[in-house]
């Protein structure tokens, strides 16, 4: 065994109800299956996922309907740790533990939140990219994305020039359920830039959402925004718009 592999951790039966529960939830937000792994770049994509959202757990040697189908664990482990160390940027960190069901070897692998850095993954076309887990699917994020992570993590806060422009967004979204950037710049005539700008600031104070979907990107009001009363909205508007610090 050499020095990297002895990171496995090995269990054995006691943990077969540990496992099956983990099973019986299915696939989501912070739990993938993956019967074995072909592919380093594609891993490397999901603990991406995992690393900039809420972490998560990845079982390998799990079919999609949850059947216990086992791996080599040592061919596997090392193609995870190809995904960590060559696809991701930077490397996500992840602990691996071998459980023994039924005779079968499976590998979980967990990869915790990293709230200091984003960490990149190759797409398709070998371009590295953020991405984040939404349900059971892996989405790379946008510029929007990009710039609310960067403008909530500034101590400084984030400064809302609220505008005609700003307006009409939080007013369409009131009588629509979404909207999407090129809807709204072309219903405000505003550049594509400055209508990412406007988006991001809503988006890095929780009060408007991105939804990532196979179908595109759009933007949707936030739940906590719309339980909110007219008078509680007004002041969060009123307190974001005197910060110092604009995107």
């Amino acid at each position: 065994m050499t020095e990297q592999h002895s990171r496995i951790t090995h269990q054995a039966e006691p943990g077969e109800g540990y496992i099956r529960k983990l099973i019986a939830r299915g696939e989501h937000q912070q739990l993938d299956f993956k019967f074995g792994i072909t592919d380093s770049r594609k891993i490397a994509r999901t603990l991406s996922a995992f690393a900039n959202t809420d972490g998560g757990c990845l079982l390998i040697g799990i079919k999609d309907n949850g059947a216990i189908a086992g791996v080599r664990s040592e061919e596997e482990f090392y193609m995870v740790q190809a995904a960590s160390e060559l696809y991701t940027k930077p490397s996500v960190k992840f602990d691996v533990k071998e459980w023994t069901i039924d005779g079968k070897t499976v590998l979980e692998i967990k990869v915790p939140k990293d709230r200091k850095e984003l960490h990149l993954a190759p797409d398709k076309q070998n371009e590295y990219l953020a991405y984040i887990r939404v349900k059971d699917e892996n989405f790379p994020v946008n510029s929007v994305w990009i710039k609310a992570y960067r403008w909530k993590n500034n101590a400084q806060g984030v400064f809302i020039s609220y505008s005609n422009n700003e307006m009409f967004l939080l007013k369409y979204l009131e009588e629509n359920s979404s909207i999407t950037l090129t809807r709204y710049c072309k219903l405000t005539g505003l550049p594509r830039r400055n209508a990412e700008n406007i988006l991001a600031g809503f988006v890095a104070i929780d009060m408007i959402s991105i939804v990532f979907s196979e179908s595109g990107t759009s933007y949707s009001l936030t739940d906590s925004y719309m339980s909110m009363s007219q008078k509680e909205r007004e002041e969060k508007l009123l307190q974001v718009s005197s910060k110092t610090h604009k995107p």
